[in-house]
């Protein structure tokens, strides 16, 4: 989930990042440990964030290009990476000949960038759900996000996801 991307992105595949904090499922409860506590730091979806702005500071993140706070705008356009990811879903192929997951399937394709608005999360852009129809309609198996090697590819969603 997002503690265990962030942890990655920030700190590597090692231990936890440290030895004095709480973790919780709950945003709700980190969104209240952060505000309660002077100096505390928390992680999670900006839909929390979003959601709970007028109680929180951001820490812009700078990456090489100036800092860079998360909005709709730079989540949408790639500059608020890597502290944004993409989130899909996986559709097994034997599963995927059922009507019923068809057409699942099909809607949250078609539905998919005005829902996550609605509670707070960013859509992808249009061609990333344009190629993803595509890929479900051909029966497309695989992944885009790792090289012939195995190694995750980085980039802009939309050259990565094609």
């Amino acid at each position: 989930g997002t503690f265990d991307y962030f942890k990655e992105v920030v700190a590597g595949k090692g231990d936890a990042i440290r030895a004095d904090m709480s973790v919780s499922e709950d945003d709700n409860v980190l969104v209240r440990g952060v505000e309660g506590s002077e100096g505390a730091i928390g992680f999670f979806g900006c839909a929390y964030y979003f959601e709970n702005a007028d109680a929180l500071k951001v820490v812009p993140i700078d990456g090489g290009n100036g800092p860079v706070t998360p909005t709709a705008k730079t989540i949408a356009d790639g500059t608020y990476a890597p502290f944004s990811r993409p989130l899909f879903i996986y559709v097994n192929s034997r599963s995927a000949k059922k009507r019923e997951v068809r057409e699942f399937v099909t809607f949250y394709l078609e539905n998919a960038s005005e829902l996550a608005a609605e509670v707070g999360y960013v859509g992808l852009p249009e061609s990333v759900y344009h190629r993803a129809r595509t890929n479900f309609k051909q029966a497309k198996t695989g992944t885009s996000f790792l090289d012939d090697k195995g190694e995750k590819v980085h980039g802009p969603l939309e050259e990565v996801y094609r």
